[in-house]
């Protein structure tokens, strides 16, 4: 468990702790620690004076115990290049908050025990198809805070045994298939904060073991209907802050596995009644700061397991209680911050609001715009028999 812990933690990332919950069906024994104090000692002096002798002048060099596995810390040196010579069993190397420009062929190729890279917040904008050949242990790869506009081609094909890849904070604006190619064990995909406009057919199709996949801050516009083809074993899609103002019927209809979507802060006027189509094991939904006015009855007959919905800050004037009432799986509903319509059209949100044992909106919050009469009075102390019905 602690071999996996420092592996993670070496990612130099905020999201070390989702990274582990991530993993956290890995099962590890923990290192003997029987040994006698003084041989543990000796055989320590001896590893670390291999690790001394054998490591770049500008780095810091350490190796754990019980394993010959050599950590390389090269954090914040002011390097423009990965050092030529490494000690041979590096597993962890950190060149964070350097200088790097670019990654030429085979950076790894003589530590073929790597298993984690952190190059984050460097001002690498290039990478070359073979920058990676031959490291098939990887598990970690962070490159997140740089300048890439573009992936290589096939760049990644030696990682097979990559779990996670961070490319947030670049500037990102194409996705092509054949940019995955080889990466089947891939846990976790992060691209936040890039430059992505548009996610056209396949362009995952490769990634057929990811389990999160997480695309906020970008400005995309477009998702082709065949755009998450291969993501069978997806569990989380976040789409946070992007520009969508629509998203067609069966966009979702790969995602069998998906257990949570993040929709907030797009622009989305509506929900058809088959947006949600083939999102079976779907069980929280986001879609909160859009646009939408209005949801059909049927929205969410496609997602029976649905326990949490976010709908708040939209500019809806109704919602059917009833269609609400029918979920009976729901724990959490957020309908605040939308311009509630006070008549009769909302008499059966009125009576789901008074009759549900699901969590909602705080109810000063759930307030009424319109009419006048009603304006700001809180939705839960009206009455049915008081809502006009006009034409």
């Amino acid at each position: 468990m602690y071999e996996v812990l420092v592996l993670i933690s070496s990612a130099g990332s905020q999201r070390a702790e989702q990274l582990w919950r991530l993993q956290r069906s890995l099962v590890l024994t923990d290192p003997p620690w029987d040994m006698k104090l003084v041989a543990g000692l000796a055989v320590l002096w001896l590893w670390v004076a291999e690790a001394v002798e054998n490591c770049p002048s500008a780095c810091k060099c350490s190796q754990k115990s019980s394993t010959e596995k050599t950590e390389v810390n090269c954090q914040k040196k002011g390097l423009e290049s990965i050092p030529p010579k490494l000690p041979l069993d590096t597993w962890i190397l950190k060149m964070g908050e350097n200088i790097l420009q670019d990654l030429p062929a085979n950076i790894l190729s003589s530590v073929l025990k790597i298993e984690s890279v952190n190059l984050e917040r460097n001002s690498i904008k290039s990478i070359h198809p073979q920058a990676f050949a031959g490291a098939q242990r990887l598990m970690l790869l962070n490159l997140q805070g740089n300048r890439m506009s573009k992936l290589p081609v096939k760049g990644f094909k030696d990682l097979l045994n990559l779990r996670f890849l961070m490319l947030g904070q670049n500037q990102i604006a194409i996705l092509k298939p054949n940019m995955f190619i080889g990466m089947r064990n891939l846990s976790e995909l992060d691209m936040p904060l890039n430059a992505l406009t548009a996610l056209p057919p396949n362009t995952f199709k490769p990634l057929i073991a990811l389990k999160v996949l997480d695309l906020s801050l970008n400005r995309i516009q477009s998702i082709s209907p065949k755009a998450f083809v291969g993501l069978d074993e997806l569990l989380f899609l976040n789409l946070d802050n992007n520009k969508l103002k629509n998203i067609q019927d069966g966009t979702f209809g790969s995602l069998i596995g998906l257990e949570m979507l993040v929709l907030d802060n797009n622009l989305l006027s509506t929900l058809t009644a088959d947006t949600l189509q083939g999102l079976s094991n779907l069980q929280e939904l986001y879609v909160r700061k859009n646009e939408i006015e209005s949801l059909p009855a049927d929205v969410f007959r496609h997602t029976p397991k649905l326990t949490h919905v976010g709908l708040s800050g939209n500019r809806l004037h109704a919602v059917d209680g009833n269609m609400l009432a029918n979920m009976q799986g729901l724990k959490e509903v957020f309908l605040h911050d939308n311009p509630w319509k006070c008549d009769c059209s909302i008499n059966s949100l009125v009576h789901y609001i008074a009759q549900t044992r699901a969590n909602h909106s705080p109810l000063q919050r759930l307030r009424c715009t319109s009419p006048e009469e009603f304006r700001d009075r809180p939705i839960h102390q009206l009455k049915s028999d008081e809502l006009p019905c006009r034409a």
